[in-house]
């Protein structure tokens, strides 16, 4: 399992690399899915995500007094190059890493999938990402208490029904669209929720 995971992971950052390396300055500059993070921000996040390892994550949230949001920053801050192309560079140098924090592993495409969104929806971009990629990172989100970056308590109040794919989960009203939408829905991005349709978005909408 954890070849096929790795696979698809680097799979992904190799699809967003080739997507990167045709932005202008400008591009690099907007604002991304992500509160107060630019394009740039959000790449070095993913520079910085793809190289902590169980231990290096422990002791920088020390450092960081159990602030995942400063943990977050100062990673940022550390891997954002003094150039687009820098900070393209060194995502280059860690796309085929296998290093993670202490999470399920298939946070990993979870990382990917949303961060990837969060960079190219606001650029006009679009990705046909593999179906079990998406699936499985909508299924793990479902299942992860917020507290560790999931959906759980959210998710459980609803049935989300992937209209692409063989996919319902949880017990509520039901949320219909596909993976993809309802991943970005329940990892907090909004952007998604009028590609939903369904008595239960209301309850996305007011969460």
């Amino acid at each position: 399992m954890k070849d096929d995971v790795w696979s698809m992971v680097h799979a992904e950052r190799a699809a967003l690399i080739d997507d990167l390396a045709h932005l202008d300055d400008a591009q690099w500059a907007k604002p991304s899915l992500c509160a107060g993070w630019t394009v740039h921000d959000v790449v070095a996040h993913l520079v910085d995500t793809a190289r902590t390892t169980r231990l290096g994550f422990v002791a920088g949230l020390v450092r960081a007094r159990f602030d995942f949001h400063r943990q977050n920053a100062r990673g940022v801050q550390r891997e954002r190059g003094a150039s687009p192309q820098e900070t393209l560079e060194r995502l280059r140098e860690v796309a085929t890493r296998t290093s993670t924090p202490p999470a399920h592993l298939e946070s990993r495409l979870v990382e990917e999938v949303v961060h990837g969104e969060d960079i190219r929806r606001p650029l006009g971009l679009t990705r046909a990402y593999p179906r079990e990629v998406v699936v499985r990172s909508l299924r793990l989100q479902a299942r992860t208490p917020a507290s560790f970056g999931g959906a759980k308590e959210l998710a459980a109040r609803l049935r989300l029904t992937a209209t692409d794919a063989d996919l319902s989960v949880g017990d509520g009203p039901e949320v219909r669209g596909t993976a993809l939408a309802l991943l970005l829905a329940l990892s907090g991005r909004r952007v998604t929720l009028d590609e939903l349709d369904g008595p239960g978005v209301l309850t996305l909408t007011t969460a």
